[in-house]
């Protein structure tokens, strides 16, 4: 297996937190078409536990619990919705409110096998979010879930206009690009095309926190991507 394709946040006899880098499956697909994070813990561990997931593109925080009597726990916080669960994303625009929560229900597109859409007669969607740092072009925001709805931060961000940086299926898709910012960008010579500041999804799961099996407080975090912070730092100049 590749050797630190992932960052270990936290790790006790009875569960492992992991800063999952985009790109990477959490569990098998159908198809079994690439290693996913959990072939990779189950090869270290022999024995690992689903406790929830994270789409592909999604990088952040996850758990899996090594135990039965911990998996059964944990995920009963989860469905219980007892973990708050906070994620970043660079969003396309500024958001007009600084904060605001956003309560629209979420259903499958009638049409469109795995794209999910607002609509009156879906399930209670209900998303926070808090403006972090706001640019006319990009804008870093934080969300915090207190639902689980498929793709549900990608399809709130689209709804109040502000879909998230590279999102294929409720935005443009288009990578972040240097020269769409900059105005007096040049090529460096060594390069035949511009390369991406961002070219995959722009959402991580930032931070979840919940009671542990101690009883104690458990907090989470992994912070944002190296891409995220360089963007801030362009659009500062």
């Amino acid at each position: 297996m590749a050797k630190n394709l992932y960052e270990v946040i936290f790790e006790n006899d009875h569960l492992i937190a992991i800063n999952k880098p985009a790109g990477l499956l959490s569990i098998p697909d159908r198809e079994q078409s690439q290693p996913s994070l959990k072939d990779m813990l189950l090869a270290k561990y022999g024995s690992i536990f689903t406790v929830h997931r994270l789409d592909k593109d999604t990088s952040g925080v996850i758990v899996f619990a090594k135990d039965e009597i911990t998996h059964k726990y944990l995920c009963q916080l989860f469905e219980s919705r007892a973990v708050e669960k906070y994620y970043r994303a660079i969003v396309h625009g500024s958001p007009a409110q600084q904060k605001g929560t956003i309560n629209a229900p979420i259903a499958e597109h009638t049409a469109l096998k795995g794209v999910m859409v607002v609509h009156r007669n879906g399930k209670e969607s209900i998303t926070d979010y808090e403006v972090i740092e706001a640019h006319p072009s990009y804008s870093l925001v934080e969300f915090q879930l207190h639902t689980g709805r498929t793709h549900q931060i990608r399809v709130h961000a689209k709804n109040i206009g502000h879909p998230i940086a590279v999102d294929e299926l409720y935005g443009d898709g288009k990578p972040v690009l240097l020269s769409s910012i900059k105005k007096k960008y040049k090529l460096s010579k060594h390069d035949e095309e511009e390369r991406p500041m961002i070219a995959s999804l722009a959402l991580h799961s930032y931070r979840l926190k919940f009671i542990n099996t101690d009883g104690k407080e458990l907090e989470l975090i992994a912070e944002v991507p190296k891409t995220f912070r360089a963007l801030m730092q362009q659009l500062k100049k």
